[in-house]
């Protein structure tokens, strides 16, 4: 069956909505990405949406940036800083390692550097497991250090949280214990329904590992992508630059720029499973493959104007998300897009900025005075087709 390629950003809206278009991207990262929340289809992926989705709402994210997200990022900058130098890839990952793990459910300690540098250590080998499709190594090398990764993630991880939460659910059946007294996590909620969900022991452990490094790969690739797109903007325009500096809805929109140049995931898969005809007059038969061209379409110029630019200002039809695709769309739609990229307060019926992680990371990087390193230039991923860096060094002061 022919393969075809939508790269215009009004036809990727329509393929995004789609119920006849499932998932086809993760096919070859099946070691780590079989039967989780991204790859399920069909009434499989409504019911175990609408058991996670209660972990993700508005209010939740907002509680936590104003918590404790802010103090996150700041003490885990500070040793960076007083070092006076840094890599963004780990600053990137350790700043995430901790939110990432509690979302998903992994019991550790955040005082212990051990604890963070087995979870990030785990968080990139299953990271690669899952873009297994973009991968420039021998792919059945990958599987099975990935499968590795995972038998000693859940022993070190997995086993202990899940042991905790289950005695949790039994204080909790016997009257010891009330709803509050329970983690609100992935892991929880699906122990709650496994039944309902089908799940086995694997289906769990993939599960939680999915979360560990979705959020934290995604976001990390957003951050350094946004410090090198804001370093070179204020080279170019120094004014605009430092007025977005003092200003978190313009910080903001710069981070939005940046995920619409750089979409973690450039393109999307789909396999058709009824024929499809789109209003843009593409005819697309039953089982060929469509691929969702995503780094195109956030460049196309029937919606933004001179799309090649980084411009945070930049006016965009009110439809139009100010990051394009970068998200997704549809029933795949990233469930984590507000925690990541926050809700820009104008959109907010409460009026309410919630500035989201990249945000926060980028703000208090540039409060730090940090620059590019002159003695150490970035470098991209020899080992990924993808648009990644391998490192990016940064220097304080």
């Amino acid at each position: 069956m022919p393969t075809i390629t939508l790269d215009r950003y009004a036809d990727v809206r329509e393929a995004y909505r789609q119920h006849d278009l499932e998932q086809a991207l993760y096919d070859a990262g099946g070691v780590v990405m079989a039967d989780c929340l991204l790859v399920l289809h069909g009434s499989a992926h409504r019911t175990r949406r609408r058991v996670e989705n209660r972990l993700f709402r508005r209010g939740t994210f907002r509680h936590w940036e104003h918590t404790f997200l802010r103090d996150v990022v700041t003490d885990t900058l500070a040793p960076f800083v007083a070092a006076g130098r840094a890599d963004l890839l780990e600053l990137g990952y350790r700043t995430v390692m901790n939110l990432t793990a509690m979302v998903a459910g992994v019991d550790h300690s955040t005082t212990e550097v051990a604890e963070t540098d087995a979870l990030y250590r785990f968080a990139k080998k299953f990271s690669e497991g899952a873009t297994l499709v973009h991968t420039t190594r021998d792919p059945e090398e990958v599987r099975a250090e990935v499968a590795d990764a995972l038998d000693e993630f859940d022993r070190i991880f997995l086993t202990p949280s899940i042991a905790r939460r289950e005695a949790l659910l039994g204080r909790l059946a016997a009257g010891e214990i009330t709803e509050d007294d329970l983690p609100r996590d992935v892991l929880t909620a699906l122990l709650r329904h496994t039944e309902e969900l089908g799940l086995d022991r694997d289906m769990l452990r993939r599960e939680v590992a999915f979360y560990l490094q979705a959020g934290s790969h995604s976001t990390a690739d957003a951050f350094s992508h946004a410090v090198d797109d804001w370093f070179a903007w204020s080279a170019r325009d120094p004014e605009a630059a430092e007025e977005a500096r003092h200003d978190p809805a313009l910080l903001q929109a710069c981070v939005y720029e940046t995920l619409r140049l750089h979409p973690a995931s450039p393109v999307a898969r789909r396999r058709a499973l009824a024929p499809i005809s789109l209003r843009g007059g593409t005819e697309i038969p039953e089982g060929s493959e469509v691929v969702l061209d995503i780094a195109a379409a956030n460049r196309d110029p029937e919606i933004f104007d001179r799309p090649t630019e980084y411009d945070p200002a930049r006016d965009v039809p009110a439809e139009v998300p100010r990051w394009g695709h970068a998200f997704g769309g549809g029933m795949h739609a990233c469930i984590g897009t507000e925690l990541a990229g926050g809700v820009p307060a104008a959109t907010d019926r409460e009026g309410a900025q919630v500035l989201g992680t990249v945000t926060l990371m980028l703000d208090a990087l540039l409060a730090a005075g940090a620059r590019p390193d002159p003695a150490a230039p970035p470098q991209r991923d020899p080992h990924s087709a993808r648009d990644h860096f391998a490192s990016y060094p940064v220097v304080f002061g």
